[in-house]
């Protein structure tokens, strides 16, 4: 009996204090744990992803500063988010600014959501389960490179605005840590003008994954000799 074809998914729960851990634990439990792939269609296609079946990550502190990850200057490897990326990068999951060439952005999607969860919270009241921002349409399924973040669903309980939000795929070794920094960034934004605290971050996906070439990286980074 092939015990793989008849294997469930394994769903993993990681709890986090802040974001720098929230990125190490993941990066430290997906070499053990991870299913190693070749990419037949999507990024780096031909190349090998290591991915968890799903993963859930609970951060209950994410605007504890840093807010991206601090590597030790003694491992001689380079943080995966360079100083003052996040800023730049934060307009365009904010607002409909777009490059050149670019088929979309984050922010195309969001920003009219954005107003729209400030004004409902702040006129409706806080009970409600409507308060979800989507990124994407139905045609986006037709585009090479479909958004990876599909959606932002918030929560006020306990004086608190909380995101929970689902990436489709997600690079772990750049993407993780840069997405959820400027994401952490809109929340800290969104609660001021509603005027209630800065909440958790619930993040998912079925697409964690690291890409072949970071796979000696994240062993570095973890102190970990398992063969990948």
């Amino acid at each position: 009996m092939n015990t793989k074809m008849n294997q469930g998914l394994h769903i993993e729960n990681i709890e986090a204090r802040d974001l720098p851990d929230a990125w190490f634990q993941c990066v430290y439990h997906i070499i053990e744990k991870g299913h190693t792939y070749t990419i037949e269609r999507g990024s780096y296609e031909g190349q090998k992803r290591l991915e968890f079946d799903f993963v859930v990550v609970r951060i209950k502190y994410p605007g504890v500063r840093p807010i991206i990850p601090d590597i030790p200057p003694s491992l001689g490897i380079p943080n995966p988010v360079e100083p003052g990326y996040v800023e730049e990068y934060l307009p365009y999951l904010m607002t409909s600014a777009r490059r050149p060439n670019e088929e979309y952005t984050y922010g195309q999607y969001l920003e009219p959501q954005i107003q729209e969860v400030i004004r409902m919270y702040k006129e409706d009241g806080h009970g409600t389960n409507q308060a979800y921002m989507t990124v994407g349409d139905p045609s986006t399924i037709y585009l090479n490179d479909p958004p990876c973040l599909r959606g932002i669903d918030t929560r006020i309980r306990y004086g608190k605005l909380h995101f929970m939000v689902y990436f489709r795929s997600w690079d772990l070794w750049n993407g993780f840590p840069a997405n959820l920094a400027a994401i952490q960034m809109l929340k800290e934004y969104m609660a001021q003008e509603i005027g209630v605290g800065d909440g958790e971050i619930i993040a998912s996906s079925k697409g964690l994954h690291l890409y072949d070439y970071a796979w000696e990286l994240a062993k570095l980074r973890t102190m970990k000799v398992a063969k990948l």
